[in-house]
This record gives structure tokens, sequence and C-alpha cells, in this order.
């Protein structure tokens, strides 16, 4: 089993955290976490996948164990998380890469493919959406704070950022609670509490909506480039439902998309699953 060194990139003047493991000249896999974690919601994946990938899993600003600085000097946006990811590939050398994402990793990540899509070896989505039939009603608060960004509706998502919102999206949908881990939870619960952290969060669901708009784009890139795609998603996923991930077959005709039975934190409980459908679809 590879060792896992824990590592900072120096990107934009902000320090960025990654987990590294496995073997240079291995496949690259890059992994790209989602709200409200960080890296560490692959702490179990990466020792099933590190001998047969050289995996980076990085936090993104505001994350983890990534610089979060001031919004005042630093723009919160999707645009602006993946232009740091990409200056993170570049500084380590990471030039092509399988890339898995999950939550808000799927816009970081497709914003990547569709700027180098020589880079992409292939993309793992899990719970990762690109279509508007995968938005689930979940997200009508945050609509209406797009259609509206007052001060009354931005306040109205705090209630999102709630050590007991957090709770709940990790254990919705899933057949056995007592699977899932509390250590993610209070960790993300953790770094949510810090000063400043719920206004970043804030402005990150303002800036959604520019996802969204670039679905067409993200299809655009599918039809074209046809990258080898593997959906495997949390059937029960408050937020992003199973059209989501049956629409990939719509621009990648040969898309694996399979179902577990789970919620939106997939990896809590089927990680081992995961590991396997990874493994053998992108075996050489």
């Amino acid at each position: 089993m590879s060792i896992i060194r824990y590592r900072k990139a120096r990107v934009e003047n902000i320090d960025v955290f990654y987990r590294e493991a496995g073997t240079p000249g291995k496949p690259k896999l890059l992994l790209l976490h989602g709200f409200p974690s960080s890296s560490h919601m692959f702490r179990d994946l990466i020792p099933l996948l590190c001998n047969d990938f050289h995996i980076v899993a990085p936090d993104l600003p505001g994350f983890g164990q990534t610089d979060m600085p001031a919004r005042e000097g630093f723009r919160y946006s999707f645009d602006h998380l993946a232009a740091i990811i990409d200056g993170l590939t570049d500084a380590i050398g990471f030039d092509r890469y399988i890339v898995y994402v999950f939550d808000y990793g799927a816009p970081t990540g497709f914003r990547l493919a569709v700027k180098h899509p020589e880079r992409i070896q292939g993309i793992v989505t899990q719970n990762g959406n690109a279509y508007v039939e995968g938005l689930s009603e979940g997200w009508n608060p945050i609509r209406a704070y797009w259609e509206s960004p007052t001060d009354a509706n931005r306040n109205a998502l705090r209630d999102m950022l709630t050590p007991e919102a957090t709770r709940w999206q990790y254990v919705h949908g899933t057949a056995d609670e007592s699977l899932v881990s509390p250590d993610g939870i209070g960790l993300d619960n953790y770094y949510l509490a810090r000063e400043g952290a719920h206004d970043i969060q804030l402005d990150l669901f303002l800036d959604y909506q520019s996802n969204i708009a670039l679905y067409p784009v993200f299809q655009a890139y599918f039809r074209e480039h046809r990258p080898r795609l593997l959906a495997i998603w949390g059937k029960h996923d408050p937020f992003f439902l199973p059209p989501g991930a049956e629409a990939f077959r719509r621009d990648i005709p040969d898309a694996d998309v399979r179902f577990l039975d789970t919620g939106h934190f997939a990896l809590e409980t089927h990680t081992a699953d995961i590991a396997d459908a990874i493994r053998t679809f992108f075996k050489p």
C-alpha cells in the first residue's frame, strides 16, 4: 500500500493543500470534493486505488486545509476555483489525468475539461451534475436567491450551513446510518465554523447559477470529445437526481451509469463498490 503524503503548492499567492498517493508513472487520478467537504472525503478511497493510480486530491480554496482568503481580496466563484485547481495541476505536473468529480467538484472539473480537453483521460462523476434534469426541488431556496439576491434571501440560506444540515446531507438516503462515520461530519462543521466561512459559502451558492449557464458548454464538450465516463450515483441524493446521471448517455452513448442504494455522500457507505468500479472501468 502506498504512503499518503500531505503537501501544499503555491498558486496565485495562496497555499493549496493536497493529498498525494500512488506511484508516478501510473495513470493520474485527480479527486475533486464537494460542499461542504474537503479532500478528507476521499480518506477511504485513496488507499484502495493507490496501487493502480497516481492520485492527487486537493482542497478547494475556502475548504479544508487550503487557504481561506478574505472575500474582500479573493473572488469566490467557480471560475476562480477552477483556475486555482488548473494552476495546481500545472505546478505539480498533472498534465494528463482522469478526473473524479463530486458535487462542487463537477463544475470545477468540467471547466478544466472544456479548457484542456487533451488532458482528460476519463471522468468519474459521483453525484456530479451537468444536466438540468438532475436538479431537485432542494435547489428552490437557492434559486430564489439567484432570482432575487436580497439580504433576506441570502440569510434564508444560512440554515443550510448549520451542523444539523451537514449531518442531514451525510445520512439522508442511507439504508444504515451507522455506516456513516461522524468524523467527516465533524470535520466539515469545524471548517464551516471558521470566521467568514458562512459568507464565502453563500457567495458560492449565488455563483452556482454560473454552472447551470455552462451546462450546454459542458454537454458540447461531452459530445465532441466523448471522454470515457463512469457515472456512479447515490440514487437517493436529495440534490442531484438519477435523471442527471442517466442524461450523460445522451451525449456519451457508451457512458457507464450505475446507481447505489445510498445518498449524496456515497463514499461514506459504498467506498469499496466505487473503488472496484473505477479500477474495472479504467483497467488498461
